[in-house]
């Protein structure tokens, strides 16, 4: 088997999910980009295992832990992003940067002068 097959598919996934990482306002949808990026290092790790003849087989029970370490993230993220959505009414990742409990900052003095200047 040649190594640059399965090498060119993992790099095409992982800036597949890098690029939905950084493009997504969607919460659930940068979830989705991260589990494509994993996969990737997946399907290397698996694919060097294969290619170096590992006795042990470490690239797959690496690969093994990090499937279970991915699961764990997603219910996780998945519960967060629910409750957030619950408490705030969306899941857009550039509305939810301020964690405070209201939803707008209170307007200061400096902000007020420049508003009523405008």
């Amino acid at each position: 088997m040649h190594l640059a097959y399965p090498a060119v598919l993992a790099v095409l996934l992982f800036c597949t999910g890098l690029y939905g990482v950084l493009a997504r306002r969607n919460a659930i949808l940068v979830l989705m980009s991260v589990e494509l990026m994993l996969n990737a290092v997946n399907l290397n790790l698996v694919a060097f295992d294969v290619w170096l003849r590992d006795t042990l087989h470490a690239g797959q029970a690496l690969t093994l832990f990090t499937i279970a370490i991915a699961a764990a993230e997603i219910g996780i993220g998945l519960a967060i992003v629910l409750m957030v959505y619950r408490n705030r009414g969306t899941s857009d990742v550039d509305r939810l940067r301020d964690t405070t409990e209201g939803h707008e900052p209170a307007p200061t003095a400096e902000t007020a002068t420049a508003e009523a200047a405008a």
